[in-house]
């Protein structure tokens, strides 16, 4: 009841509509992965799943933002039940890749944002080698791209109060890594990919 409700009001506040432009929603195992602009982003992408999708997608969350404070913790903890990441420094203890792969071999799907960092500006920065890890440890799970349209408007970096506009959640085609491809090839391909996804602008 709880997801339901915070699912209604995102989907409110941001006007969001979900575009399914490269695959169709399915409950099998996937990584999506999107742009980062604000920290409203994995809420719109988790709320734009059906409901059977989103009841077994987990987000890749930052532990120091969504630790702090009771609410926050409850939330990420028992509602969405994110995979964390300690932005501190990974480490073999704490590197949270291991994680992501059981979560997605015992049946979720992950929402992540390789970028790591929230653009300022909307635009899709470069992203880090944890995608193609990821890529190259799940050979047999659909990555697929998503671009999230305004959101730096409606919440920007460094703002706390979030403006009511329209924005979007588009889904693109499942992205392989191709045979031979280096990391710095897929990371980019990965990012076009994203922006690929993204509404086209009408003449």
């Amino acid at each position: 009841m709880i997801a339901n409700a915070i699912c209604s009001a995102i989907r409110l506040l941001c006007g969001a509509t979900a575009r399914w432009t490269g695959c169709r929603p399915d409950d099998r195992p996937r990584v999506f992965f999107a742009n980062h602009s604000s920290h409203l982003d994995f809420l719109l992408l988790w709320s734009a799943l059906p409901e059977p999708v989103r009841r077994r997608t987990r987000p890749i969350a930052a532990a120091d933002y969504w630790l702090a404070g009771p609410l926050r913790r409850f939330l990420v903890t028992r509602v969405f039940h994110a995979v964390l990441l300690d932005r501190r420094g990974i480490t073999r203890e704490n590197n949270p890749l291991p994680r992501m792969i059981d979560a997605v071999r015992q049946g979720g799907s992950l929402i992540l944002f390789p970028s790591g960092t929230r653009s300022r500006d909307g635009q899709v920065l470069p992203f880090k080698a944890s995608l193609y890890h990821l890529r190259r440890r799940l050979p047999g799970v659909e990555f697929i791209p998503v671009y999230l349209d305004n959101l730096n408007r409606i919440l920007p970096k460094g703002e706390f109060l979030p403006v009511p506009l329209l924005s979007s959640v588009s889904f693109g085609a499942p992205l392989e890594l191709l045979a031979g491809e280096t990391r710095r090839d897929f990371l980019e391909r990965a990012r076009q990919a994203v922006l690929a996804a993204g509404p086209r602008e009408t003449p």
